[in-house]
């Protein structure tokens, strides 16, 4: 079998209108033009030059970093309750998969049924990170802008890891994705960094680079070198042939799926870094009612959210077919 490559474009998307706050401490805002669910991550601004051009014509737009906010909740105590036993992990998976649709809906005091729904189709089954939260934050600013923009509701929290596969049944998908403890270097998914700032942006299906339609707002994650490793080892568990749901991946599987001269010829390779984000709103782009401003705004009023650091609570299995209020949660499995 031939290997093949899940392209990553990145174009210039035209500037969208600032937005300024009072303080002058908060010095960056970004706006990434890049697909959020399609490549499972969100432009991040890191070098000094993109830095110094946050001001000049042209630029992709603004991102929102503040260190103040962060610093405030450096010493805020993790929550760390004790992992429940194996056997509870998984009678707890269907209940939870159950629960991942209906746990928004519960804290919004509007009927999702009059909001406007999400026109753009998906495909695939989906691979969800849902990291730990702390006072329901995550699933409080979701439910937030909804029920304020009456746009779509985001049946879950989640940092997408691997989009739209189609070369698995639910059924094999599921079976795998109940080794991934096995197959994840020590068992659990690495810990995020705190936020490195908060990032909205519309996508155009036809424009340069861009396949869906889409606008959302997000929490921009940071990779690292344990990010890296983790998300191979997911693409080898679910693309290698060599893979099973007891044993993980046989030793002499490639441990990097974008070595052209190792890598198994079932596993696509995929954009380095990895750019990883949590959307907490999305729109379509002719009816888009979200602001960056009024994203900041909310980051600033409930700092949790970008200044804590986060676990990954779990991983779980979607359907991702057709628009969003199809997608079904399949299956789940606990790090902790």
């Amino acid at each position: 079998m031939t290997a093949t490559t899940i392209s990553d474009p990145r174009p210039a998307s035209p500037p969208l209108p600032g937005a300024f706050l009072s303080n002058p401490d908060p010095t960056k805002l970004y706006m990434s033009a890049s697909c959020p669910e399609l490549k499972a991550e969100s432009e991040i601004s890191s070098s000094s030059e993109e830095e110094d051009d946050d001001d000049e014509e042209g630029s992709d737009g603004e991102r929102f970093f503040s260190e103040t906010l962060a610093e405030e909740h450096d010493e805020a105590a993790f929550s760390m309750d004790p992992p429940p036993h194996a056997e509870e992990v998984e009678e707890a998976q269907e209940e939870d998969c159950v629960s991942a649709v209906e746990i928004g809906v519960q804290n919004i005091d509007s009927d999702t049924s009059a909001r406007r729904k999400l026109q753009w189709k998906f495909k695939g089954l989906t691979l969800w990170l849902e990291l730990e939260e702390f006072d329901n934050d995550i699933t409080d600013a979701i439910s937030h802008f909804s029920s304020k923009h009456s746009s779509p509701f985001i049946p879950r929290s989640h940092t997408t890891a691997i989009y739209g596969m189609e070369h698995l049944s639910r059924e094999e998908a599921s079976r795998r994705l109940r080794g991934v403890r096995e197959a994840i270097s020590g068992g659990v998914w690495p810990k995020f960094g705190r936020p490195t700032g908060v990032t909205s942006d519309i996508a155009e299906e036809g424009k340069p680079g861009q396949v869906c339609s889409i606008a959302w707002s997000e929490l921009t994650l940071a990779t690292s070198e344990e990010h890296e490793r983790a998300l191979d080892e997911l693409y080898r568990l679910f693309y290698d042939d060599d893979c099973d749901d007891v044993g993980g991946c046989s030793e002499d599987s490639s441990t990097s799926s974008g070595a052209s001269n190792s890598t198994p010829t079932s596993v696509p390779s995929r954009h380095r870094p990895w750019k990883p984000h949590n959307s907490i709103a999305y729109d379509n782009p002719e009816t888009n009612a979200l602001s960056l401003l009024d994203t900041i705004t909310y980051m600033s009023q409930h700092p949790s959210l970008l200044g804590r650091e986060r676990r990954v609570e779990a991983i779980s299995l979607w359907s991702t077919e057709g628009k969003m209020e199809e997608w079904i949660c399949i299956d789940r499995v606990r790090f902790w």
